[in-house]
């Protein structure tokens, strides 16, 4: 009961600091959707929905890889319904409600850890090696080279042996059991196959925003660094203000400030409607009855990969 309750507190708190985001930006981002055209700001959020998605994907591999295989839609309510937790300031809490989303589904706390902890890593390094492709002549990426130095340690750190001793001092650190078997590599290609897809997808949406179809390597290149740069200023809920920084700072030369801004501001309510919108039909969709979640009781082991009802001879997950 306690502790529904404090997810229910944490949900709303979270909420909370999601509609004073909104407020605070509300004049600059009223004029800035004055001056993109409507057809392009759905696009643009359907091309975010449709990116998270793929994210999805990716989470979903990397947690039945953990040996935790879940429906789609029982991912999507953990990750999706768990992730609004990053609007409240301070690292902890997506993680938190995550973590208890998917003790209800029966994937113990260690590997809900470890698969937020993977995904993670898999999107910083393909963020930061998409932006180190995509950007190596914008002087702005070029101002960072420092964090483009971090796309070789996270492809050495995704070797199965690698990440699994990785994982196992994450959760050691975290006072959390450890896992006793190592991540298949066929999951971390796979993981890593759908990341990449939906930041190609997330390109999309800077594009029709800044309305040049010219640019669509430039402006999927300009999210990614943007991200980045928000993730690893972990201190800001959600990177507010940092990601918005660092998108302009890119654009800007091409684009010219107001334009940028305008891209910026946009952009941000998009994922922050669509964070909404993907929350609130993972919890409609991702409902069981109490026997249903009785399916992934036996995945509270010691997080084997063993064969499961729910699980292939290939150990990936059943559609």
């Amino acid at each position: 009961m306690i502790r529904r309750l404090l997810r229910v507190v944490l949900a709303l708190v979270a909420l909370g600091f999601l509609g004073y985001g909104l407020a605070s930006n509300w004049d600059a981002t009223r004029d800035a959707v004055a001056g993109i055209s409507p057809w392009a700001v759905a696009g643009a959020f359907g091309a975010v929905l449709a990116g998270q998605f793929c994210m999805l994907l990716a989470w979903r591999q990397v947690l039945a890889g953990l040996g935790s295989p879940l429906p789609v839609r029982v991912a999507g309510r953990i990750m999706f319904v768990g992730q609004l937790g990053k609007y409240i300031p301070g690292a902890v809490w997506a993680y938190a409600a995550m973590m208890e989303l998917g003790r209800d589904h029966g994937s113990p706390p260690r590997r809900t850890f470890a698969c937020i902890s993977l995904a993670l890593v898999i999107n910083l390094g393909v963020g930061l090696a998409i932006a180190a492709a995509t950007l190596a002549s914008q002087e702005a990426v070029r101002q960072a080279w420092y964090l483009l130095l971090l796309v070789p340690v996270i492809i050495v750190c995704l070797h199965p042996k690698v990440l699994t001793w990785g994982l196992n001092l994450a959760l050691r650190v975290a006072r959390r059991d450890t896992l006793d078997s190592v991540l298949p590599g066929r999951t971390v290609l796979v993981a890593v196959a759908w990341t990449t897809l939906g930041w190609l997808v997330y390109g999309l949406h800077t594009l029709l925003l800044a309305g040049r179809w010219d640019l669509y390597v430039i402006a999927t290149g300009a999210y990614a660094f943007a991200w980045a740069t928000g993730l690893l200023t972990f201190v800001v809920p959600a990177g507010v203000g940092v990601r918005e920084g660092a998108l302009v700072l890119v654009l800007q030369p091409i684009i010219g400030t107001g334009a940028a801004l305008a891209v910026a501001v946009v952009s941000r309510l998009a994922f922050t409607l669509a964070d909404a919108t993907a929350a609130g039909l993972a919890f409609l969709l991702g409902r069981q009855a109490s026997r249903s979640v009785e399916v992934y009781a036996d995945q509270n082991g010691a997080g084997s990969t063993a064969l499961t009802p729910d699980r292939n001879l290939s150990g990936s997950p059943e559609a």
